[in-house]
């Protein structure tokens, strides 16, 4: 703000004596300021209505509203609590001045008036106010940055990740549509799901929008895996397998380094339960760790049906795409073993509107 902004502060003084609100108003006056009069706290708060001051003096025994009410309503006021209250006291009076701390007032001036006093009070408290106000805007504006910094190291942490998966995609031999039906079609299972009376408190708006973002994630560690593994057409070997199975570690591994100790980023988070949680079986016979029904994420149980959905209805080198009810008539046959049951019937509901 500029010097010359700075000088003309508007001060509402009250007072019911004219006489004290004329001395005031001359000292402010010669200040540079500009002063503003009520004869009391009622009044005082309709001017403030519509002239914010950046500071009020204020008489403490005033008809209506005594100065000690106006102060308190002015710090119940999350718009005007801010604005500093300097109260006029009688030389001998302590228990006035007490009793104006007590509600929130700054400082106090003694009767009768000597303007170098008034004038080094006023000066000091809108000196503090204007300090006070330019932390406050300072450090506002330091969040927004802090926010906007926050949100573009999120979005670079995504587009890693999504490099990452590009890879492993390719690394696999899967093609574009293959993710683009995976992101889709999960969303599409997480919607209806939340219509249910079993999903509907689990499955918010928040989680749709981030299954589908998060979805992709969940073979990146097939970036890691030799491609004449994951491209073979005949049976892996044991070994080829345990090297085929490492993918869900390395995966949740790489999510793991990008993931900053103690953040809360719900987009990795679920990521992190994805890529973990994908391969583990509704009975406990999956991989790694052999977790079974509500110990795996929905997130998890959710992509790994609809990914299996996805693999029957592709064409791959060693047969032909399925017909979608074909599909998930095989996916309903490994309902309660593989895959959630309710999940599974709650999919099928829906099949057709399926990618």
């Amino acid at each position: 703000m500029a010097d010359n902004q700075k000088a003309k502060a508007k001060i509402l003084i009250v007072d019911d004596v004219e006489t004290n609100r004329f001395v005031l108003r001359d000292i402010v006056t010669e200040m540079g300021h500009h002063p503003l009069l009520a004869e009391n706290g009622v009044q005082a708060l309709k001017i403030i209505e519509h002239f914010y001051p950046q500071l009020i003096i204020s008489d403490i025994a005033m008809p209506q509203m005594d100065g000690l009410e106006l102060c308190e309503n002015l710090k119940r006021d999350p718009k005007v609590r801010e604005i500093p209250v300097i109260f006029i006291s009688a030389f001998d009076d302590v228990n006035d001045i007490v009793k104006g701390f007590a509600v929130g007032g700054e400082d106090y001036i003694t009767k009768p008036f000597l303007p170098e006093v008034v004038k080094a009070r006023v000066g000091l408290h809108l000196k503090l106010y204007e300090t006070k106000k330019e932390l406050s805007d300072t450090n506002r504006m330091m969040q927004t940055s802090l926010q906007e910094q926050l949100k573009q190291l999120e979005a670079e942490k995504k587009n890693v990740l999504y490099a990452l998966t590009r890879v492993a995609r390719e690394n696999a031999a899967y093609d574009v549509a293959h993710m683009e039906r995976l992101c889709y079609n999960c969303r599409l299972v997480a919607e209806a799901m939340q219509l249910s009376e079993e999903y509907e408190s689990v499955i918010t708006d928040h989680f749709i929008n981030t299954i589908e973002l998060a979805a992709p994630l969940c073979d990146l560690g097939n970036v890691a895996i030799s491609a004449d593994v994951l491209q073979k057409k005949e049976h892996l070997s044991e070994l080829e397998r345990e090297a085929m199975e490492k993918h869900v570690q390395i995966g949740s591994r790489i999510i793991r380094d990008v993931q900053m100790e103690g953040e809360k980023n719900e987009f990795l988070e679920m990521s992190l339960e994805i890529t973990e949680n994908h391969h583990e079986y509704y009975d406990g016979s999956g991989y790694p760790n052999h977790k079974k029904g509500k110990e795996i994420p929905i997130s998890a149980q959710i992509v790994s049906v609809v990914s299996a959905y996805c693999a029957l209805t592709e064409s791959r080198t060693y047969r032909q795409a399925y017909e979608c009810m074909d599909a998930m008539e095989i996916i309903k046959e490994k309902a309660g073993t593989c895959y959630n049951p309710e999940i599974c019937k709650i999919m099928g509901m829906i099949v057709r509107q399926l990618h």
